[in-house]
């Protein structure tokens, strides 16, 4: 049996966790399937978005999923392949909070459900970004409090599949958990 290759990169709000698993990626030496799960809502997110692209290799493959992640990651799935998913804050906000105001199209947990089978069967190396978001105060809105639970359930479980897990702190890489222990 092949060991799993999952990496989960956490961090705060401009803590160099998209720069280091992009490095991560190109440190490979596999072909990269860059996986974006934003849905762009205005130009501030827009130019975001310009950045995250302008600062990745041209030749990576690109897959949106701002819903599907578990299809996306079942179509770029390979041996010898590298996945790098951006991120999972982004895919859950677009699970519970669709735009518009749209009812959800469906059960937001068999969402995560089929993305953690995915991540369990993947036969090449994927590379998970994540926020911390649990770290601050308790938000007001109940809406705001299930959505910072949601992703730490989330986060906690993707962790404990992951072979690897790094948590950025002011652009540093501190290990949390390393393959083999």
């Amino acid at each position: 049996m092949i060991p799993r290759d999952l990496t989960f990169v956490l961090g705060g709000a401009r803590s160099g966790k998209s720069a280091h698993a992009e490095q991560l990626a190109s440190d490979s030496a596999c072909p990269v399937t860059y996986i974006a799960t934003a849905r762009v809502a205005d130009e501030e997110f827009a130019q975001r978005v310009a950045h995250h692209r302008e600062r990745r290799p041209a030749h990576w493959n690109l897959l949106e999923a701002p819903v599907d992640l578990a299809g996306a990651v079942t179509s770029a799935d390979a041996p010898g392949h590298c996945i790098l998913i951006d991120c999972l804050t982004l895919w859950l906000a677009n699970l519970l909070c669709p735009p518009d105001n749209a009812p959800l199209a469906d059960d937001p947990h068999a969402r995560m459900l089929a993305f953690e089978a995915a991540l369990v069967s993947a036969r090449g190396r994927i590379i998970v970004v994540s926020n911390e978001i649990g770290l601050g105060v308790v938000p007001l809105g109940a809406a705001t409090r299930l959505y910072v639970d949601e992703i730490g359930r989330l986060n906690q479980r993707v962790a404990a599949l992951s072979t690897q897990v790094t948590m950025m702190i002011a652009g540093l890489p501190l290990s949390l958990k390393s393959a083999g222990h």
